[in-house]
């Protein structure tokens, strides 16, 4: 039954594959179309690459007052126990998670147990461990204090507090009976700001309601929300596109650029900070827009105000839409302007995106290859 489940397997693959390659300029490898259907919820699900967090440690337990009395012995002496100490806050990277959906914005340590009487202790509290994406910096006071580049790195963020000591503690020469002890330290209190370095391999820049949300539709399983106005997208959506050779490329939309994006105008500076973190960006411009290259000496000009090492990365320019009247034409002029080869596609209906998802993994082969 096994070696029959793994043929079934075998022969989708081999089938996803023929289907492609038909379209594909790239026959080795192609993109699968994913065989698992989209989640029916209503629950739109995004992707947080930044956030504020605040943290305190554990409170450390209190010492224990007290004197032990026995049938035969009534003044045996203190037997006030410590203190348990209290729990830290540990950010650890971790490769089960790809973003920082799960971290709140108040994170607690728990407290250390009180001392008691006959000499016990009280328990230390367990260490809290909060597992973020690996490639996590973790800024305090907009100061970088840790870069989490590889998995299992760990950073204190919060310290908890010492347990205080029992009465038994304290028994000296001079002092046989202390009647005092120690109350449990607080923690360490602290707010960090979480910022992954590489959020996607591949980033959609364009103006609102170029297409980009329909065209992640078309190449994953992520269901941003299409609409016909402006803004659509106010959080990244990022989808993962599964090809032949058992890699993957990791696909974010991000929300519409406008005119003035780096003084902060639209979703501005945050948008810009959405791009930064994708080492390569491909521009999804509207077809059927007459003067397409306005647009694109727009969003040049939007990303090179902000950072001209983000402008330098690696680019690819597409013209979606092109099932409209005009856009063919419209694409010609912005060829012979740019003098840059401009990928016609349409995601509504699937034109050239095999094309397209050839060219990316090419473009991230490139670029993998160059930083290693």
């Amino acid at each position: 039954m096994l070696f029959s489940r793994n043929s079934r397997n075998i022969l989708k693959i081999v089938k996803h594959v023929l289907h492609y390659s038909q379209s594909a300029q790239y026959p080795a490898v192609v993109a699968l179309r994913p065989t698992k259907l989209k989640s029916k919820s209503k629950e739109p699900r995004y992707f947080t690459d930044s956030k504020y967090v605040s943290v305190i440690g554990g409170k450390g337990g209190d010492g224990c007052i007290s004197f032990l009395s026995l049938w035969a012995n009534e003044y045996a002496g203190p037997d006030g126990g410590d203190g348990g100490n209290g729990g830290h806050i540990i950010f650890e990277a971790s490769r089960e998670v790809n973003n920082f959906n799960h971290v709140g914005s108040l994170i607690r340590a728990g407290e250390g147990e009180k001392g008691a009487n006959k000499d016990c202790h009280g328990k230390n509290a367990k260490h809290t461990t909060i597992k973020i994406p690996v490639g996590t910096i973790v800024k305090r006071n907009e100061k970088i204090v840790a870069d989490l580049y590889k998995e299992k790195l760990s950073f204190i963020a919060a310290r908890g507090g010492a347990g205080g000591r029992g009465n038994h503690f304290f028994i000296s020469d001079t002092q046989q009976a202390p009647e005092i002890c120690e109350y449990g330290a607080r923690g360490e209190e602290a707010k960090y700001h979480l910022e992954l370095r590489t959020m996607a391999d591949v980033g959609f820049i364009g103006f609102p309601n170029a297409g980009k949300s329909t065209l992640l539709q078309a190449i994953s399983r992520a269901r941003p929300k299409v609409a016909s106005y402006a803004f659509t997208t106010l959080k990244p959506h990022i989808g993962v596109v599964h090809y032949s050779d058992f890699s993957q490329v990791m696909v974010a939309d991000l929300p519409g650029l406008i005119p003035g994006s780096h003084k902060n105008r639209g979703l501005g500076i945050q948008f810009l900070k959405h791009a930064e973190r994708c080492p390569i960006l491909v521009f999804v411009m509207d077809a059927s827009y007459e003067d397409l290259y306005s647009h694109y000496k727009t969003l040049i000009f939007e990303l090179e105000q902000f950072s001209k090492k983000l402008a330098a990365r690696p680019k690819l320019i597409v013209a979606n839409k092109i099932d409209l009247p005009g856009s063919i034409e419209n694409i010609k002029d912005l060829e012979k302007q740019v003098k840059i080869e401009i990928l016609g596609i349409s995601g509504k209906y699937g034109t050239n995106i095999g094309l397209f998802l050839g060219k990316i993994k090419e473009l991230v082969e490139k670029y993998k290859s160059d930083n290693t």
